[in-house]
């Protein structure tokens, strides 16, 4: 693993599984999942004010407990990602994206 600059995905996802995995295999995917769901409510208030930091904070829980839901339901992030959105949109396959609303 590299050092925090420059880490890809599947190293912070390592990462997290090291420090969480057995904690978080014992919480299991549901409540894992609802720890996601309440950072993502944190995320959503933090961009209501006007505190960097505060957005910061809640982007990287956020991130976090994705990898560790990825982890419990073995499912490689960084493969996921790439595979989907692979430097075009998925849906119209276009870069930058020329979906219409």
């Amino acid at each position: 693993m590299t050092g925090a600059v420059g880490m890809h995905i599947h190293e912070f996802q390592d990462m997290m599984r090291t420090l969480y995995l057995h904690r978080d295999s014992q919480r299991g995917i549901e409540r894992t999942f609802e720890w996601l769901i309440e950072e993502v409510v944190e995320l959503g208030e933090a961009l209501r004010v006007d505190d960097k930091k505060a957005l910061e904070n809640e982007f990287a829980d956020v991130i976090a407990w994705l990898a560790s839901l990825a982890n419990i339901t073995d499912v490689d992030l960084e493969k996921a990602a790439l595979s989907k959105y692979c430097g075009k949109c998925p849906k119209c396959r276009h870069s930058p994206c020329q979906c219409t609303f």
